[in-house]
C-alpha cells in the first residue's frame, strides 16, 4: 500500500446497515466469559465451598476466576507461583482482561499430588478456584469446546422492532465471522509492519532473535486473518456468505469457509478459487509473504454462529445477551454485526 493510503477496518454487514449504537464493557462486570472445557464437568462455577481434585494424570488443571488481568500475565504468575517454566502451564485461549472471565489453566506437576491442596490454597489468594481436575496433558490452545457469553449493553439506540428483528436474526442466521479489528493493531499497524517482514525469516528457528521472530508471526498471522475479512467482505456484499459455493473444498454440514492464505494461495477451487484470488491479488504486497513460506492455506468458517441465544431488556436502553460461540470467534464481531459498539475499556486504556 501506498504510505498515504488507509487499510480498510470496517467490513459490511450482514443487515446492510447497523440497526444502533451501545456501549461495551462500561465495567468488566458487564462482559463475562465462561471458558467451556470438558462440559459433563462445568458446574456452577460461582459455587461456594472448598474445591477438591479429581481425576488423575501428571497436569494439575485449574478453573480460576479473573478480573482485570490477561491470560499470558495469569500464566506467568502461576508458574512463578509453582516454580516451574512459563513452558509448562498451559491454556486454551486468550481471554480479554477487561472482562470478568473463567478458564482452565494447566500446570505440569508430575507426582505433587499430595500438594496440589496447598498450592490451590496459594493461587486461591489471587484468584478464585473454580474447580480443579488432574489430566494426562498440557491444555493447548483450541482445546476448549467453546467459550460461553453474558454481556451487557448499555445506552442502546436505534428502533425497538429494529433491534429486536435484529436480534432474532442473529440467532437464526448467525453473523459473518470476521477477524476482529484488535488482530491488526491500533489503524491497521500490525499490516504495516507485515509489509515490511522478509518472508524467508519466517522459516528459520527463534535462535537469540525469538521476541523478533514472534513479532512477525503476529505480523504475518494479521496479513492472513486482513486477507480473509477482505474474501468474507465480498461474500457478505455479494449475498453468498451463507451458501456452500461451486469449488468449496470438501464441504460439509460446517457450511461455507473462507481462505487462510498460505504457499500457494487457497484450497479452493472453481468458482470459489476465481473469487478468493480475484479479491486476494487487490493487494499484492501482503500476498507476496506467502510465496516463500512453508505455511499451508487452511480454511476458516465464514459464518460465526451463535448457539442458546437469547436477550432481555434491563431497562429501555440496557440489554444483556447470552450466548456461545466456538473457539477463535469473537463476540464483539457477533454484536457488531447490530450494532456501532463503543468498547469503553479502550477509553480507560488511553486515560
Amino acid at each position: 500500500m501506498s504510505e498515504d493510503s488507509q487499510w480498510l477496518l470496517d467490513w459490511p454487514v450482514s443487515g446492510g446497515a447497523r440497526v444502533g449504537r451501545a456501549e461495551l464493557k462500561t465495567s468488566p462486570e458487564d462482559f463475562r466469559v465462561t471458558e467451556l472445557l470438558w462440559p459433563e464437568r462445568e458446574d456452577d462455577v460461582a459455587a461456594p465451598g472448598p474445591v477438591e481434585v479429581s481425576g488423575d494424570g501428571e497436569h494439575l488443571c485449574l478453573r480460576l476466576e479473573k478480573t482485570g488481568d490477561n491470560t499470558e500475565y495469569v500464566a506467568r504468575e502461576l508458574a512463578a507461583l509453582e516454580g516451574c517454566r512459563s513452558f509448562d502451564v498451559g491454556f486454551c485461549g486468550l481471554k480479554d482482561r477487561h472482562a470478568v472471565t473463567v478458564q482452565w489453566f494447566s500446570l505440569y506437576r508430575p507426582g505433587q499430588e499430595a500438594d496440589d491442596q496447598a498450592l490451590m490454597a496459594e493461587v486461591g489468594q489471587r484468584w478464585p478456584v473454580r474447580a480443579a481436575v488432574r489430566h494426562s496433558r498440557k491444555l493447548r490452545r483450541g482445546d476448549h469446546q467453546a467459550n460461553g457469553f453474558e454481556i451487557v449493553l448499555r445506552n442502546v439506540t436505534g428502533q425497538r422492532e429494529l433491534v429486536e428483528a435484529g436480534l432474532a436474526r442473529l440467532a437464526s442466521q448467525g453473523a459473518p465471522n470476521y477477524f476482529g479489528p484488535q488482530r491488526f493493531g491500533f489503524q491497521g499497524a500490525n499490516l504495516d509492519r507485515a509489509l515490511q517482514i522478509d518472508p524467508s525469516r519466517l522459516n528459520r528457528k527463534r535462535g537469540r532473535a525469538g521476541r523478533s521472530a514472534s513479532k512477525n508471526v503476529l505480523y504475518f498471522s494479521a496479513a492472513r486473518s486482513w486477507l480473509f475479512n477482505q474474501v468474507l467482505a465480498e461474500r457478505v456484499s455479494n449475498r453468498t456468505w451463507t451458501e456452500v459455493l461451486p469449488g468449496e473444498p470438501e464441504p460439509s454440514g460446517a457450511g461455507p469457509t473462507g481462505p487462510l492464505w498460505g504457499d500457494g494461495g487457497t484450497l479452493a477451487s472453481g468458482e470459489q478459487e476465481a473469487l478468493e484470488r480475484g479479491v486476494v491479488d487487490a493487494c499484492p504486497e501482503l500476498t507476496r509473504l506467502f510465496q516463500s513460506t512453508r505455511m499451508k492455506p487452511e480454511r476458516r468458517p465464514l459464518v460465526a454462529r451463535p448457539g442458546e441465544f437469547k436477550w432481555q431488556w434491563l431497562d429501555t436502553t440496557t440489554l444483556r445477551i447470552q450466548f456461545v460461540l466456538s473457539p477463535g470467534q469473537y463476540a464483539t464481531t457477533v454484536l457488531g454485526d447490530l450494532f456501532e459498539l463503543e468498547d469503553l475499556s479502550l477509553s480507560r486504556d488511553n486515560k
